[in-house]
């Protein structure tokens, strides 16, 4: 990646010291109370003091599934950007890059320069944060095959670059995992050959030894433990077994039914390392998520958002924002990975279709226009294991909507997803943007005790399918909207006002708005720009292929 400009926001609202980054920032907001014809509506302000730590930490990385294709996939992209490692392939040479890192290659606007025009930077470089070159990898698998031989099975990169890459990758060991087979897909059963033996307490104590053996031997400042091993079934929820802390860790000394990802889970929030899971089963139970509260430690989920849902989560909230009602969602998926082995099993698919399912929901609620209270599509999710495609997930999409006037209107996608290189990517994401909320904390005016995020990180919503929110917290999946609040709190960070996309300097009648050392320029008419000519691979002309000629100059408004 190329370096990016350094940011620097000059304001006497924010303060860079040698510590940190302070900036006083204004939260505007509003209430709403019901009456019986007349909405209330109650605009309000609180004045925030943001403090980012700018010190960047040694950070750790553990993966609970290291050895699968997203675990070694993860491992081979950060060791070929950081060694900046080039293949050849039959479209010509590939380079290593962190394409699909919302923070590494996502961007975001800092405002108008001289001339009028948006300058857009890097998220990654509003706030100091780890480069992802720097992270450190450890973690466990129930399969014994070191990183090289993980890579060569998963069949997703090139050829060429797993050759550059196995020299580097062959020394890497996943350590022994925890094996509870009717949590998973019997078909997993051959490749569980490095397991942690004993109870479930002394597979919990294991795991534990493991995250310090890892920080120690590393000299690391920080763990983040990530969970991207295989779906579990649901575990139930019984008042008594999971639903408190203090129950939760009684059931695990008694040897009662707990998860490996919850065992995973618990582990993390008593060594003090995040934990984010990357798969559907609901291994945040109550129990856990009060632990990680107690210990004031970041836990986040559900599943890695990284294809069909992602689409679904734009498509859908474009449909009923612009006013068509959905009535019907269907969408299909065939993959051939371990993956979609393992979900080929009904329990473990029943995981992932809840966390598929409920990606429309805010979507609906936000139109009462067009839904009646517990109104909702129809949705049908359906998963099959074909061998063949390996990584290469396909899936169908079908979307109908109603029209006015009893018309209807029906959009059908398409979309090959190479399924570990969309999830690696957002592996890194959640790794860098939890470690720097760690480093954030903020205080108001009304409550001047500094303190940090709510344990339960929903800012991770963009990332996961089916995102966690504190107790009685909106879940929000419209993607957009998700964006927005990751880049609007990094804006608050440095004191900037959030984006709104107003622009109202270029839509006044006499421009008054002034830019940084100099006044906005006079109101002009615009004019469309001459047709450029085509480059060698572009098409300009009409339906039937004909060339157009350059369209004459027309005022635009």
């Amino acid at each position: 990646m190329e370096a990016a400009a350094q940011v620097v926001v000059d304001s006497p609202n924010v303060v860079y010291s040698p510590e940190a980054i302070e900036a006083q920032y204004e939260y505007r907001t509003t209430s709403v109370s019901r009456g019986d014809s007349v909405l209330k509506v109650y605009p309000s302000t609180t004045s925030f003091t943001f403090r980012t730590v700018r010190r960047v930490p040694r950070l750790g990385v553990m993966l609970v599934g290291w050895g699968g294709n997203n675990g070694s996939t993860l491992t081979a992209a950060v060791l070929a950007n950081r060694l900046q490692l080039s293949w050849p392939t039959r479209t010509g040479r590939k380079e290593a890059n962190y394409y699909g890192s919302l923070m590494q290659a996502g961007t975001v606007s800092l405002g108008l320069d001289a001339e009028g025009q948006e300058v857009f930077v890097p998220f990654r470089t509003l706030l100091p944060m780890v480069s992802p070159d720097d992270l450190v990898f450890d973690g466990w698998d129930i399969s014994s095959l070191n990183l090289a031989e993980a890579m060569r099975r998963a069949q997703v990169l090139d050829w060429g670059l797993q050759e550059q890459l196995w020299p580097h990758m062959e020394a890497l060991h996943p350590r022994p995992s925890v094996y509870i087979p009717e949590f998973i897909a019997a078909n997993q059963s051959a490749r569980a050959d490095n397991l942690i033996p004993g109870t479930r307490a002394q597979q919990l104590e294991q795991i534990r030894r493991d995250i310090r053996d890892f920080r120690s031997r590393e000299g690391l400042d920080k763990v983040i433990v990530l969970w991207t091993a295989n779906t579990e079934r649901f575990c139930e929820l019984v008042p008594g077994l999971n639903d408190t802390a203090e129950n939760l860790l009684r059931t695990i000394q008694l040897g009662l039914e707990v998860s490996p990802s919850t065992l995973f889970a618990v582990a993390s929030i008593l060594e003090g390392c995040a934990f984010l899971n990357g798969s559907p089963q609901n291994t945040l139970v109550p129990g856990a998520v009060e632990l990680a509260r107690q210990h004031h430690v970041f836990v986040g989920g559900d599943d890695f958002k990284s294809g069909q849902t992602k689409v679904k989560s734009v498509l859908v909230d474009f449909l009923i924002s612009s006013g068509l009602k959905t009535m019907s969602i269907v969408s299909y998926n065939h993959l051939g990975n371990n993956d979609g082995q393992n979900l080929s099993a009904p329990s473990q698919f029943r995981s992932k279709e809840v966390s598929k399912s409920s990606v429309v929901d805010d979507m609906v609620q936000s139109n009462p226009v067009l839904y009646a209270p517990g109104e909702k599509p129809d949705h049908c999710v359906v998963i099959k294991y074909v061998p063949y495609v390996g990584d290469s997930k396909r899936a169908m999409d079908e979307y109908t909507s109603e029209l006015m006037l009893g018309g209807t209107n029906t959009l059908v996608l398409h979309n090959t997803c190479e399924d570990s290189l969309l999830a690696a990517p957002i592996m890194l994401d959640l790794v860098l943007l939890t470690e720097l909320c760690q480093r954030v904390s903020f205080c108001t005016d009304s409550d001047p005790e500094p303190q940090g995020f709510h344990s339960v990180l929903s800012l991770l919503g963009f990332l996961f399918k089916a995102p966690l929110a504190p107790p009685g917290s909106p879940v929000v999946n419209s993607l957009f909207r998700q964006r927005s609040c990751i880049e609007n709190i990094f804006r608050a960070c440095v004191g900037l006002p959030p984006q709104n996309h107003m622009l109202l300097e270029h839509k006044m009648e006499r421009p008054s708005l002034k830019q940084i050392g100099h006044v906005a320029a006079a109101c002009h008419v615009s004019y469309k720009k001459e047709l450029a000519p085509a480059a060698p691979n572009s098409c300009i002309g009409d339906t039937n292929g004909h060339s157009q000629a350059a369209a004459p100059l027309m005022p635009t408004t």
